[in-house]
């Protein structure tokens, strides 16, 4: 059985089990302003997550409970959750859809919390925060950065060998914080290097999450795997969402 078919089956059947299946859900997008590049300097808004530095956040909302993720395919959604669970996930639209919903459910029923990203100074803390916990539970490791988030790398950067991976045109063959941003082609080569790889969720939505859930130690970060994480035991750090 493939990874999305797994996840769809596990949830299927906890919509099943709470009777869940007729429910309305409805999902709509939220303009995100993403960091770019600049002369090894990060700018931009806030500086959200995303894996092709190019997506904007979806929200789900279901009896009053919020679920995101981010998607380079943002739109508009509604239906039952019957009809999301009858996605072909073939399309990173449909897959954004139907994490959303997932995370927007299960913070209902209490499985998960923390579904909704930080936005302003927390973002800055989250970096903090991540720094802390790196030295604490792996003291100076050398880390593979899937997914460019300037906030996070440039509190990286500072302490630990870094590498960082990004599918952004704009964005690879720059240096950010003193580091040259390497394309996905390299991303196998980097994680070697690493002793972990810190990956950001979005991996789930644009269909490259297997291609880093084997083999060396893996953290995710963000909102959008926040389900799947907790589905699957993956390892999740995002401690300023809410």
């Amino acid at each position: 059985m493939g990874f999305y078919d797994c996840i769809k089956r596990r949830f299927a059947a906890m919509v099943s089990n709470y009777g869940f299946e007729s429910e309305p859900i409805s999902v709509f997008p939220l303009k995100s302003s993403l960091g770019r590049v600049e002369g090894g300097r990060a700018t931009g808004g806030q500086n959200l997550q995303c894996y092709n530095g190019r997506g904007d956040i979806i929200e789900a909302t279901f009896q009053g409970a919020g679920g995101q993720a981010f998607t380079d395919m943002p739109g508009r959604y509604s239906g039952c959750l019957h009809d999301v669970l009858s996605l072909n996930l073939s399309n990173s639209f449909e897959r954004a859809v139907f994490v959303a919903s997932m995370n927007a459910v299960m913070r209902h029923i209490g499985y998960v919390s923390n579904t909704i990203h930080c936005t302003g100074k927390e973002q800055e803390a989250c970096a903090e925060e991540l720094c802390e916990f790196m030295q604490k539970c792996y003291g100076r490791p050398r880390i593979a950065l899937i997914g460019f988030q300037p906030t996070m790398a440039a509190g990286l950067a500072r302490l630990f060998q870094l590498k960082i991976v990004d599918f952004d045109i704009e964005n690879i063959g720059k240096e950010a914080f003193g580091v040259a941003i390497l394309g996905p082609e390299k991303a196998d080569d980097a994680i070697r290097c690493s002793d972990l790889a810190f990956v950001t969720g979005s991996t789930v939505v644009d269909g490259t999450i297997e291609r880093f859930i084997r083999g060396k130690s893996v953290i995710f970060y963000g909102v959008t795997i926040a389900s799947v994480a907790e589905m699957c035991g993956y390892a999740r750090f995002c401690p300023c969402s809410h």
